[in-house]
Formats: structure tokens, C-alpha cells, sequence
């Protein structure tokens, strides 16, 4: 039986061996005819870079997008579109950017969307700890089963919370045009009333011809 110390040693392995992940989840407002940047420093080469943004109200869900390299070569772009999710992977050192454009729309446009930088070092073991390996395999690959299922959890989430906003922001805009068609409804049924009297008035109210006979 494996004494507390050694369970302990294992679970501490298994998780140090678990991928290190920054990430930054912001909700921003784009006004019309703006041009928005965000940045994310890579530290190493070869490191994992996830991107996901989703257009959750205005106009037509349209955004322009560019991700760009330290060098400002660029990586992703993208026009009209409505969301994305992209992994891509940093070959070079440095401040990477994520820019949002606005400036072919005239309505505002309100942004969800998640920058990650995900790094995997290796594991260092001494030699007193080389026999523990065979006892932390399994740990750390229920840790990566289980990062596995939050990030669908995430993402499903993201998904409904998406589709929640849109549908929303569709339940207004129906609501106000049936307003406003209501109104005018009201207006021309008030004129077409106004109408008919007036004509009935002018009508009865004219001097007929008389003739003798």
C-alpha cells in the first residue's frame, strides 16, 4: 500500500505535468466605424494560441477580424463574420495582436470572445522519483480527460450564451417593428377616417342645380 506522502508526490506530478493556461475571457462593446486591439504575449516557441470571439448583439452579427504576429504578419483575418474558434501555434517570441473592425457597419456591435496562451513543459524528475512515474501515467491522463471535458462544458456554454443574446437581441428588434408598424397602422386608420368624413360632408354639404318645369 502506498504510504500518504507517496499519493501525495503523485498528485503533485500530475498536475505540474498538466498544460499551463492564460487566458483572458472579455465581454467589450464595438461602436460603429471603431477599430479595437487586444494583445497577448508568447513567451516561447511552439506555444498554443486559442482564439474565440462571437458577435452577441447588433446589426447583423458581422464583425471584421485580424490576428496578427509580433512582426504584424498576418495570421487570421476574417470579414463579416459572426464568430470564430481558432488554435494556431506561435513560431515566434513576442506580442501577438487581435484586432476587431467595425468600420464598414453602422450599427454597435457587443463582443464575447477569449484569448489563450497555452504552454506544455516537460516534467523533471530526480532520480529518487524516476519509480513513481508508472504510479502518475494514469493520474495525468484523467487530468487531461477531465481538462478535456471543462472545455467542452466551456464551450457549450459559450455556445447557449451566444444563441441566448442573438435571440434576444431578435425578440427586440421584432418587438419594435411590430411597434412602430402598430403605430402607423393607427395613423393611417385615423387619416382614412378623417378622409371619409370629409368627403361625406362635402359631398351632402353641396348646392344642387334646381330646374322649374
Amino acid at each position: 500500500m502506498l504510504s500518504r506522502r507517496t499519493i501525495f508526490s503523485s498528485i503533485t506530478l500530475g498536475l505540474l505535468g498538466a498544460a499551463q493556461i492564460s487566458a483572458t475571457a472579455l465581454t467589450a462593446m464595438l461602436g460603429a466605424n471603431e477599430r479595437s486591439c487586444y494583445y497577448a504575449d508568447v513567451d516561447g516557441v511552439g506555444e498554443k494560441v486559442g482564439f474565440y470571439f462571437a458577435v452577441q448583439s447588433g446589426g447583423n452579427f458581422e464583425i471584421d477580424y485580424i490576428v496578427m504576429d509580433p512582426d504584424d504578419k498576418v495570421i487570421l483575418e476574417g470579414v463579416a463574420e459572426k464568430q470564430g474558434d481558432y488554435i494556431f501555434t506561435a513560431n515566434k517570441v513576442g506580442e501577438y495582436s487581435f484586432c476587431f473592425e467595425n468600420e464598414a457597419y453602422t450599427s454597435d456591435k457587443l463582443l464575447d470572445f477569449d484569448i489563450m496562451v497555452e504552454s506544455e513543459p516537460r516534467r523533471v524528475l530526480s532520480a529518487q522519483q524516476q519509480p513513481l512515474k508508472e504510479h502518475t501515467s494514469s493520474l495525468e491522463e484523467s487530468t487531461y480527460k477531465i481538462s478535456g471535458l471543462l472545455s467542452s462544458i466551456t464551450r457549450t456554454q459559450k455556445y447557449f450564451h451566444t444563441r441566448h443574446h442573438r435571440n434576444f437581441s431578435t425578440v427586440l428588434s421584432t418587438q419594435s417593428r411590430i411597434f412602430w408598424f402598430t403605430v402607423l397602422e393607427c395613423v393611417i386608420i385615423a387619416a382614412m377616417s378623417l378622409l371619409q368624413i370629409w368627403i361625406l360632408k362635402t359631398f351632402f354639404s353641396r348646392s344642387g342645380r334646381r330646374y322649374k318645369v
